[in-house]
């Protein structure tokens, strides 16, 4: 039990730091590129099996790391434009919402069952995302849905790579090592694109950006660890344990967004929340 407190606590913390940078005018990128770096070194100091890194080149799973690091940075961006955009809590409703996603593919790629219950909570999900995300000031740009809706199906393809990576490619003892080495790839990828922005303009990278990307580092690396650690518990079944901990992260960024940051919330709003759980809980038990 107290890992799966633990990572709905970190889980949610990441939404909240997201939520800060705005405020703070962190730098994002330069933040996210050192929050990898952060959560790389911890995942090859932490893992399992020791593997040289200049032979991971060789691993079967590679090549899928090198996609997947890449769509890490690029959600983790949308994720965090989303907090400072949309709220905390939208930003949780559609990261969390993308489950329906991998469910899906569940369906087509591993003939997963098909029921009334499973079809309902995809389009009740589908409808949340919408409700929860739409804001009522009419000064709002247009494009307002676009973070949500990128940070929604970007969240589930993840979800459905990694699913499909681990289930053909990655040993059980090889799981820490191949998260550090999407936490590497993604912090490269990042690299690469500060070098291309510096060119065009330079900026000295600053000492709170830094900060901030260790601050983030952290829980975007216990937030993984402490879910695996909670799904090695018998104490609950894995469709029992997900539906706990993603609908404590929708209810704890929701009531974050709420109390700490006075977030306003239309009727459409709260009934996407409660949607948002609902969806989440008929998924899963279908």
């Amino acid at each position: 039990m107290i890992f799966l407190l633990l990572s709905i606590l970190f889980s949610t913390g990441l939404f909240v730091i997201f939520k800060y940078f705005g405020i703070y005018k962190i730098d994002v990128l330069k933040a996210i590129f050192i929050n990898y770096i952060v959560a790389f070194s911890m995942g090859f100091l932490l893992a399992e099996r020791q593997i040289p890194i200049s032979e991971i080149y060789l691993e079967p799973w590679f090549s899928s790391a090198l996609v997947l690091g890449a769509l890490f940075i690029g959600i983790f961006f949308v994720m965090a434009m989303t907090s400072q955009q949309n709220g905390v809590s939208v930003a949780s409703i559609a990261g969390k919402m993308s489950v329906v996603i991998p469910v899906l593919f569940g369906i087509i790629l591993y003939n997963e069952s098909v029921t009334f219950l499973k079809i309902s909570g995809i389009i009740i999900a589908l409808v949340a995302v919408y409700l929860a995300s739409v804001k009522e000031d009419k000064s709002e740009k247009k494009g307002n849905l676009l973070f949500p809706i990128l940070l929604f199906l970007g969240s589930g393809t993840i979800d459905t790579l990694i699913k499909y990576v681990q289930v053909n490619h990655v040993a059980d003892e090889d799981v820490s090592i191949f998260s550090g080495s999407l936490f590497g790839i993604a912090a490269i990828f990042g690299f690469i694109i500060l070098v291309m922005k510096s060119i065009k303009k330079r900026t000295p990278f600053g000492l709170k950006n830094i900060i901030a990307g260790i601050i983030l580092g952290v829980p975007n690396y216990y937030s993984i660890i402490f879910i695996i650690k909670a799904l090695q518990n018998n104490a609950f079944e894995s469709s029992t344990l997900f539906t706990i901990n993603n609908v404590a992260i929708v209810i704890a960024s929701t009531l974050v967004g709420l109390f700490l940051f006075k977030e306003k919330f239309s009727i459409k709003n709260k009934i996407g929340v409660a949607l948002a759980i609902l969806g989440i809980v008929l998924v899963t038990i279908a």
